[in-house]
């Protein structure tokens, strides 16, 4: 469904809180069709990105440990993303 969701289990170092609450906004935003958060969507939508981030964050604790490293790298570890976020 979100092929831009990267793999978050099994990176070294883990996965940060901003990554994980980062892939939960997109699949939000995904199953949601909202894109800009407005005055009126913001606290149910938020409190999804939270609910998953949560979520996701047990499961990525209770999975076992990969083999193998995920094939791509995150987003947030690029620097030219990082760079055009201002981060």
């Amino acid at each position: 469904m979100c092929r831009n969701i990267t793999v978050l289990r099994g990176l070294e170092p883990a996965a940060t809180a901003e990554e994980i609450e980062a892939a939960a906004r997109q699949y939000v935003r995904k199953v949601t069709g909202v894109q800009t958060v407005s005055d009126a969507t913001r606290e149910p939508f938020e409190a999804a990105v939270a609910e998953v981030a949560a979520v996701t964050t047990r499961l990525l604790g209770e999975l076992p440990a990969r083999r193998k490293p995920p094939a791509t790298v995150p987003p947030l570890r690029r620097p030219e993303v990082r760079a055009r976020l201002g981060r």
